[in-house]
């Protein structure tokens, strides 16, 4: 009986025990699945931080190029000019380069920001502060393509302010080529003009000179002897077809004495004796001298002396 009685309490444990190591089994295998399972959530966490460190910092890094980016291009506008009719080529071909390599600095910084948003929106991540950023900066290269877009139109009206002052300055040098054209040709006619008065003043001006005895006077054919017997009583009178070498030439605007050199000497030529002197010198005739011209060349340009030694 008692032999019974252990073999059954025997069994009794023995279920007990299988029981328990029953459970014990599924407690552990239980508690297994539940630490790979946090595992694996606390590997996907920190794959996930590790993303978001990652994006945060590449945000950042190139937050900090558009912005330098911005503020060269800020400052670089600040301190272009635009120039006035007066500038040169050389300095529109800088402006020029300036604002297009401002304009691929913000183009750049666009693409770049672009880039930010889609690798922001993929990684499911949200930033809020980063996208106030992104909006701000999209603002700010707004604002500097406009500003950029107004230096250009400022470029384009001066070059075309320019092409209107070069074409009226095409147009007053045509003219004033023109004009001096007509003042050349009025100044040659007046020099022309002038010339001939002058030779005509020169020509009308010009007074004859000559002296010496009658033989001299008829010799040189200046003179010609008609009427009067035996060279008593003859006239005097001047050759129409006379000998224009046989005078001085000079200028009765300038004359005034003219050399005698003669004991005796009369004028042969008509002019008033009240225009006229003989000066004398050294007991002779020494010469000749107007002293009212007017009077002296009203009735000829002809001043012939007969003189006796």
């Amino acid at each position: 009986m008692e032999t019974k009685k252990m073999t059954a309490l025997s069994s009794i444990l023995t279920g007990v025990l299988v029981v328990l190591i029953v459970l014990v089994s599924v407690v552990t295998y239980n508690n297994k699945n539940r630490i790979n399972t946090l595992n694996e959530k606390n590997a996907g966490l920190t794959s996930t931080l590790e993303e978001r460190d990652s994006l945060v910092n590449e945000l950042a890094s190139t937050f900090d190029e558009i912005e330098q980016n911005l503020t060269f291009v800020r400052n670089k506008r600040g301190n272009m000019v635009i120039a006035g009719e007066e500038g040169a080529k050389n300095q529109k071909e800088v402006l020029v380069a300036d604002i297009k390599l401002m304009n691929e600095m913000l183009e750049e910084s666009s693409v770049k920001i672009e880039e930010l948003e889609k690798k922001l929106k993929s990684s499911g991540i949200e930033i809020k502060s980063f996208r106030n950023k992104i909006a701000q900066l999209n603002k700010s290269i707004e604002e500097q393509n406009n500003s950029i877009m107004q230096l250009t139109a400022e470029l384009e009206q001066r070059d075309y302010k320019i092409a209107e002052m070069d074409g009226a300055i095409v147009k007053l040098q045509e003219d004033l080529a023109v004009r001096d054209d007509s003042i050349n040709s009025k100044s040659q006619l007046i020099a022309e003009k002038a010339q001939t008065i002058i030779e005509k003043d020169n020509e009308l001006n010009k007074a004859y000179f000559a002296a010496g005895t009658k033989r001299q006077l008829v010799e040189k054919g200046v003179l010609t002897q008609e009427g009067g017997f035996l060279g008593i009583a003859k006239n005097k009178s001047i050759r129409d077809d006379f000998n224009a070498s046989s005078f001085t030439q000079l200028d009765m605007r300038n004359a005034s004495q003219f050399p005698i050199n003669a004991k005796k000497a009369k004028l042969i030529s008509e002019h008033p004796a009240s225009s006229y002197r003989l000066v004398e010198e050294n007991d002779k005739i020494a010469y000749l001298e107007i002293e009212k011209p007017e009077e002296f060349w009203k009735l000829t340009r002809f001043v012939v002396v007969e003189t006796r030694n």
